[in-house]
């Protein structure tokens, strides 16, 4: 496996590849899910290409930029053992510069759930995309669908913006009780992690109505958010996969979205109905 901190170092990488590359952007703190994108992009790539950059624009001033979980000697030996060709480790200082163009999310996508919370993350996130994109220029992206606001951002801006790069959405990986894998479950003690259960049992509780045939979208959010009543709850939403309100669930076009604060860590969940 290279490591690689460079631009100039990967651009020179870069143009020696033949055949397909596959790429995974992470911000590290690796974990299964990580490692279930690495393993797809192994299995349909010749070349397999990781980032591990903590992206600055995506974090409010208010969140846990500086204290982001940072786990560089464990994510080198999950990405080696994974099979991984090429890992770029880039600082802030290489990725942006004191004049940057903006790249601002629709507005209409960026400013509801994960947006209202965090307004202004979908534009760094795509900011940053964007630029690992252009400099690794790979035939297929691997992104995880417990981030699905991200996700749906991330392929309209391939779609409009005409990148020639495959989007791949990779399942959500669970611990063995529901929990959705994620780096901040860390920050949880002893308690929070039992209460962290109450996202997947709302997400069960919800499906097991749709599959009972409810319809109704405001009934299905009450019974997320009857499971959630002990968490701070931020949303618990029944969506389109595009995004929209609608007012009956529609199988195979909807997505159950929540983020809950356990304690003072605050998580995601979804499931794709």
């Amino acid at each position: 496996m290279k490591i690689v901190s460079t631009i100039k170092e990967l651009k020179a990488i870069r143009e020696e590849l033949k055949g397909s590359v596959g790429f995974v952007p992470t911000m590290g703190a690796m974990h299964n899910g990580h490692l279930s994108l690495i393993r797809q992009a192994r299995i349909q790539n010749d070349t397999v290409i990781v980032s591990i950059f903590v992206n600055p624009t995506q974090f409010l001033p208010n969140e846990d930029y500086k204290n982001y979980p940072r786990r560089e000697e464990a994510d080198l030996k999950i990405c080696t053992l994974a099979g991984v060709d090429i890992l770029f480790m880039p600082t802030a200082d290489e990725i942006y510069t004191k004049i940057e163009p903006e790249i601002l999310a629709p507005k209409n996508l960026s400013y509801i759930l994960e947006g209202s919370s965090r307004p202004g993350h979908f534009d760094g996130v795509l900011r940053v995309v964007l630029k690992l994109f252009n400099l690794t220029r790979p035939t297929n992206a691997y992104f995880g669908k417990k981030d699905a606001q991200q996700l749906y951002l991330v392929q309209n801006m391939v779609k409009t913006l005409f990148l020639n790069v495959n989007i791949v959405p990779c399942d959500i990986v669970r611990e063995s009780d529901g929990l959705a894998l994620s780096s901040r479950n860390i920050y949880m003690n002893e308690k929070e992690r039992v209460q962290s259960l109450s996202l997947s049992i709302a997400l069960k509780n919800a499906s097991q109505a749709i599959m009972k045939g409810e319809r109704d979208t405001k009934k299905i959010e009450l019974i997320m958010l009857e499971s959630l009543k002990d968490l701070r709850v931020d949303y618990a939403k029944a969506l389109s996969r595009d995004f929209e309100i609608k007012e009956q669930i529609t199988i195979k076009d909807t997505i159950l979205l929540i983020a809950a604060f356990v304690g003072k860590t605050r998580l995601i969940d979804n499931l794709w109905i």
